[in-house]
């Protein structure tokens, strides 16, 4: 052979060789991708998990009429609101109601936070009844809390008996 046939020849060896080689390193892009895919999904979960804890903290306030646990579940900025309402007469913590049932039925991220969809049982006197809430939750600062609560979300997968 020539020498720049040999060069020809080890050049080419050497790029077929390479990817076997980079492969070792963990540079051949699958690695990569696995390790760039895990990060993205553990936010994820763990934003539907707290989002999760922090109303199912709620819900157990409501169920025990403790205002200052469902309190320490929301942002700062709807404490105001909060401690004018929580024990009026619509109020989610007023004492003329109870609150017999409340499942989270469903957990998805929304536009401003996670959305956490629940189905909420109401007693007041021998009347019940039962409404779909939804929870907002987010961050503030370091920390997960409950921005807002409104009417509506994904009802129960399953039925509650109509009282």
């Amino acid at each position: 052979m020539r020498p720049i046939q040999r060069r020809l020849t080890a050049t080419a060896a050497a790029f077929v060789l390479l990817p076997a080689a980079l492969a070792g390193c963990g540079a051949d892009g699958d690695d990569a991708e696995e390790q760039t895919a895990t990060p993205q999904r553990a936010p994820a979960e763990e934003a539907a998990a707290r989002s999760r804890e922090r109303v199912q903290a709620y819900l157990d306030a409501m169920t025990a009429k403790d205002v200052a646990a469902g309190r320490s579940q929301l942002c700062a900025l709807l404490h105001e609101g909060f401690d004018a309402a929580a024990t009026g007469p619509n109020g989610d913590f007023a004492d003329h109601f109870q609150v017999p049932q409340a499942t989270i039925t469903d957990v998805r991220a929304g536009q401003r936070g996670q959305e956490v969809s629940v189905s909420v049982s109401v007693t007041a006197g021998k009347s019940k009844v039962t409404r779909p809430l939804v929870f907002t939750v987010t961050r503030d600062g370091g920390d997960w809390c409950i921005a807002d609560e409104a009417p509506g979300g994904k009802p129960a997968t399953s039925p509650s008996p109509a009282s």
